[in-house]
């Protein structure tokens, strides 16, 4: 029988809550030790004590309790979707060429690239042992939406990385890329907990289908962060220097087509030969023709999306948790409107 979601006069889940997010992370450190602790653990352990803000676990809790669930049912899903994504992430900065994370060596820069890879691969088959503590009747499930949120992730991170050998720059195509890699891995928390909740699969699939912005308005912010504030990497341009086709560049070059060649000279041009002063020139020439603002408009817009999500309308607690993600998400940039 299907849950009731919280009455309208409780206040939502806060986001802030630490209930059950230790359960979660003894679940992650055992996980990854498995029977004995090695070398696999290790790096897994090394990677996971780097911090995050834990974002996509907590939002599997905070759903479990805003559709009217308890948080300790969730705490296996909550662990499956932290694992799959942090698995994303030392992929990602193997591709990417990232040596610092959260301030941290990258794991590949501490242990080689196969080493890495192997953690990754590790980190992308835990999250179906941590689903092994939800609800039988439900795990078969939340092993399909796992194994489809995955495969989103790497659709989407193998047309990133043909983005730029193509030439394809385009807002349409960039949108497509986030909606398939941190779009899905916002959907994905939401969707898990509305099956726990005891709702169908059409509900929890449109349930979740309004979390969607806050993927791509993650990723908006991702982009300008940057840039224009504190990402946590090296210096900044990280992106830039990566050859990634970000928002900006594809908000600048739909104000500039003139500066393609430029821009795509820059972006191909090897991480170790882009020197800061190319930096920032982009940084310039962005906030000069109106992409920075293009970009920031596109993130009210999808704050927007979220605030009149109709089928948030039914559910005030949730919305209220994904409220509080747009908010969280606006902080690291929030300067940017005070300029």
């Amino acid at each position: 029988m299907q849950n009731l979601a919280r009455s309208s006069s409780q206040p939502p889940p806060t986001l802030r809550s630490s209930a059950m997010l230790d359960d979660v992370e003894r679940m992650m450190r055992s996980l990854s030790a498995g029977e004995r602790m090695e070398r696999t653990g290790v790096m897994v352990q090394e990677h996971l004590a780097t911090g995050g803000k834990r974002i996509r676990a907590r939002l599997s809790l905070c759903a479990m309790e805003a559709l009217g669930g308890a948080r300790s049912s969730a705490v296996g899903w909550a662990t499956a979707v932290e694992l799959l994504h942090n698995a994303t992430l030392i992929h990602d900065d193997i591709q990417d060429g990232d040596r610092v994370r959260r301030g941290q060596p990258t794991t590949w820069v501490r242990h080689g690239i196969a080493q890495a890879i192997n953690a990754g691969d590790l980190l992308l088959m835990l999250p179906f042992l941590a689903v092994s503590h939800a609800p039988e009747d439900r795990r078969w499930r939340l092993c399909q939406l796992l194994a489809e949120g995955a495969t989103r992730v790497v659709r989407g991170q193998v047309e990133e990385l043909s983005m730029l050998p193509s030439e394809s720059v385009s807002m349409e195509a960039w949108k497509r890329v986030v909606e398939g890699k941190t779009g899905g891995l916002f959907c994905l928390p939401v969707e898990g907990a509305a099956i726990l909740a005891g709702h169908s699969e059409e509900e929890s699939a449109r349930i979740a289908a309004a979390f969607m912005p806050l993927g791509v308005l993650f990723q908006l912010q991702d982009d300008v962060l940057d840039l224009y504030g504190d990402k946590g990497r090296e210096a900044p341009g990280a992106d830039l220097r990566e050859g990634k086709i970000s928002a900006l560049v594809v908000a600048h070059l739909e104000r500039c087509p003139e500066d393609r060649a430029w821009l795509l000279e820059l972006l191909r041009c090897p991480r170790q030969e882009t020197t800061s002063a190319a930096v920032e020139d982009a940084i310039a020439r962005f906030r000069r023709s109106g992409a920075l603002a293009d970009v920031l408009d596109d993130i009210l817009h999808q704050i927007q999306l979220v605030e009149s999500a109709e089928v948030l309308q039914a559910y005030p607690a949730l919305r209220g948790v994904a409220l509080q993600i747009t908010a969280l998400a606006m902080q690291p940039i929030s300067h940017l409107w005070r300029v």
